[in-house]
């Protein structure tokens, strides 16, 4: 227990934020910015290639692998500025491939060593469809704070 009467939440120095382009994932970048800033934090953005949205054919393309990579790439450029003009100094992105929810837990959580990670509810993209189930094993497997928004 605090007994200095501080009632201070815990401050972020490093948050990672997940996304896509579901609106869950809109609002979980929007506070991700809000947070860093507010912190003087660094914000690290990350998306996830998902090879289970490609058939095999696209899967053993290297040049379809290159390209989808490149765009997402290119996306994340853009919430990278987004950032900067909001006044975050500190910005980085990151990919990861596979399974998101595996993926940032298990690669990309290690790889950043961030506080926080943020994400949304939801996802449009992928088999998958509702990126809850991906939230949840984030959440439970996580090793570091995890916000869920929606």
């Amino acid at each position: 227990m605090d007994t200095t009467g501080s009632m201070d939440p815990k401050k972020f120095t490093r948050i990672l934020v997940g996304v896509d382009d579901s609106p869950d994932a809109q609002l979980a970048f929007r506070y991700a910015m809000n947070r860093a800033k507010f912190d003087d934090a660094e914000l690290v953005i990350c998306s996830v290639l998902e090879s289970d949205n490609m058939n095999i054919y696209q899967a053993l393309s290297k040049d379809y692998v290159h390209g989808q990579r490149s765009d997402l790439q290119t996306h994340l450029q853009e919430y990278e500025k987004l950032a900067r003009r909001f006044g975050i100094t500190k910005v980085k992105i990151i990919i990861g491939e596979g399974d998101p929810g595996e993926t940032i837990v298990k690669k990309i959580i290690p790889e950043v060593e961030p506080d926080l990670l943020v994400v949304g509810s939801l996802s449009q993209s992928g088999v998958r469809k509702y990126f809850g189930s991906q939230a949840a094993y984030m959440a439970k497997y996580s090793p570091v704070s995890v916000m869920i928004v929606r």
